[in-house]
């Protein structure tokens, strides 16, 4: 299966070198603007800044326009800009609140209702006008900003790292997230049009960038309205300076609102997003299979979650202490295998599925055929991570699996064989699977009978912020693609770990990964998803690992089509 991949484009407008040290040396001690808030105990200061006063958009040879990457931060200082969002349910509005601390007590400021939509950010934050070289208005937008963009210290006492997540989540199906900036921090706000690009000719402008009143008057931020020069320049394929489209594009690409760590890659049989492919290739259904989701922040730092927030300490459970790293075991594990009591286990739960479409077979299906394909999540709510080890027995084509538990300090107390690690050989795949993690089914209208099934090996990666707020959620899973989490064809062990508050998503627009709907009457299905599907995984609650989806399916032979109600208010057809 491949991992969900987004047709969001990568190329991007270049900084000018060294954006995010301009951005430090411009606000490094500095006071507030004038009109910021008096500074009051765990209330943070907030500012609009520019890193540069110049910056430089490419718009490359083929491309529909420009994006606005402007160069403007929010920086942060005399305490943290944080803020916990949840939902209680799929039926229940998006809730942000505010969290304050003054480094002896926690308080909360929830937001206004509506503030805040979905999961990807602030909507509206940012209002930029852009103007060409006669003084005429040739583009007015606004923009979300996801907190999570962290992109360096605004001076050498700051944490050294910044221990909030590093996207803000892009899954329909999210139930919460933490968004955050550490004080002494500067904030990524150019995710404006992050979507759509800008049609631009080469050139010269002027853009104006500024905080929507709402949010000034909600967090006490000065009105300062920076003011940047745009040269657009025009860049054919192979330009830019001896590092062609893809560096330009590995280099500035964001992660506003994207998914976990904004890196995915195909688990059961998929390409990486994160290999940022480039150019040409395949697509599969509507979506664009290939097309690469955007990699981290630019300028955002590499070493993560070091830093140390107010409030840390024995038992502090807001996620922000991370439990000492895992590591694979050095041999296939002897002595006699046992699961305490009392061992902290993972809970496996199952999203309903998404980004359903009709494909048409290509690159590889049976031409001719109608194929239902759909984006499907198994997320662990914890308390425990999921661990699997496989170890490989000399010239054997599989591996023996095992989970693993460990107490909270991260010491091993106990281990138990669960089955089988198998090596997929097929292009696209070429990884090794853990079997019976999760199982697809369509099922009839009456939701019992079922129509076709799914594989049930896969590659486990943390892909998706599912909820961090719940309890010993890691903010900072490692294996996030397939490059950290599969193992080659000649591995002789393989770790592969699903956090809490992660979720592993595949979506099935690979050949053979999705139903063959051609033969079946129109008329309503259920596409179920299922967790843990044989039981062989150790979990705290096994009620929890079924959702189920409605479709509609009509249309013709070879023009099947497919509908989608929303799931409560969720709305992700």
């Amino acid at each position: 299966m491949t991992r969900p991949q987004h047709r969001k484009g990568i190329k991007r407008g270049a900084f000018a070198a060294g954006a995010a040290l301009t951005v430090v040396a411009a606000v490094a001690g500095a006071a507030p603007g004038a009109g910021a808030a008096p500074a009051t105990p765990g209330k943070p200061v907030l500012k609009l800044v520019a890193a540069s006063e110049a910056v430089t958009l490419d718009r490359w040879e083929g491309e529909p326009g420009v994006y606005l990457d402007l160069g403007t931060y929010v920086t942060v200082d005399k305490a943290p800009l944080e803020f916990k969002v949840t939902r209680t349910s799929y039926k229940d509005p998006v809730v942000a609140q505010q969290i304050l601390r003054d480094g002896t007590r926690t308080t909360t400021k929830t937001l206004p209702a509506g503030t805040v939509k979905d999961f990807s950010g602030l909507p509206g934050f940012l209002e930029v006008s852009v103007k060409d070289a006669s003084g005429a208005e040739v583009r007015k937008t606004t923009g979300t900003f996801c907190p999570n963009n962290a992109s360096g210290r605004l001076r050498p006492d700051a944490p050294a790292t910044s221990h909030y997540p590093q996207s803000c989540p892009g899954n329909p199906f999210t139930l919460g997230s933490v968004w955050g900036v550490e004080k002494g921090w500067a904030a990524n706000t150019t995710a404006v049009d992050y979507d759509h690009p800008v049609d631009l000719p080469a050139g010269e402008y002027t853009a104006k960038v500024s905080v929507a009143k709402k949010y000034r008057d909600l967090f006490g931020i000065p009105d300062t309205r920076p003011t940047i020069k745009v040269t657009v320049r025009q860049v054919g394929e192979g330009e830019g300076g001896g590092e062609g489209r893809a560096g330009a594009a590995g280099r500035s690409a964001m992660a506003h609102g994207g998914t976990h760590g904004g890196a995915h890659g195909g688990a059961h049989g998929g390409t990486h997003a994160g290999a940022h492919s480039q150019g040409g290739g395949h697509h599969y259904g509507p979506r664009g299979a290939d097309a690469p989701t955007p990699g981290a922040l630019s300028h955002a730092l590499e070493d993560r979650g070091l830093a140390h927030h107010l409030g840390d300490g024995p038992g502090h459970t807001d996620g922000s202490r991370v439990s000492p790293a895992l590591k694979a075991a050095a041999a296939r594990p002897t002595g006699r295998a046992s699961v305490p009591a009392d061992a902290p286990k993972p809970d496996l739960r199952s999203l309903p599925a998404w980004d359903i479409a009709v494909t048409d077979g290509e690159d590889g299906d049976a031409p001719g055929k109608d194929y239902l394909a759909f984006s499907a999540n198994v997320w662990n709510a914890g308390p425990a991570p999921l661990v699997v080890d496989g170890f490989r027995k000399p010239g054997a084509g599989l591996m023996d699996a095992y989970q693993y538990f460990y107490d909270a300090k991260g010491k091993q107390i106990g281990y138990t064989p669960t089955g089988t690690m198998e090596w997929d050989p097929r292009i696209g795949h070429e990884h090794w699977h853990f079997t019976d993690f999760a199982s697809y089914h369509l099922l009839a209208a009456d939701k019992k009978e079922i129509v076709k099934s799914g594989k049930e090996a896969f590659c486990l990666a943390n892909t998706d912020a599912i909820d961090y707020t719940v309890k010993n959620a890691n903010w900072h899973p490692y294996n996030t693609d397939l490059s950290t989490a599969c193992g080659q064809q000649n591995s002789i062990s393989v770790r592969e770990v699903l956090d809490v508050g992660s979720g592993d998503t595949y979506t099935q627009y690979r050949p053979g990964q999705s139903f063959d709907i051609t033969d079946l009457p129109n008329g309503t299905y259920y596409i179920e998803v299922v967790a843990n599907p044989a039981k062989r995984l150790k979990e705290t609650n096994l009620k929890n690992n079924v959702s189920l989806r409605k479709v509609v399916l009509g249309g013709t032979p070879g023009a099947r089509t497919v509908k989608v109600p929303p799931f409560d208010l969720i709305n992700a057809p």
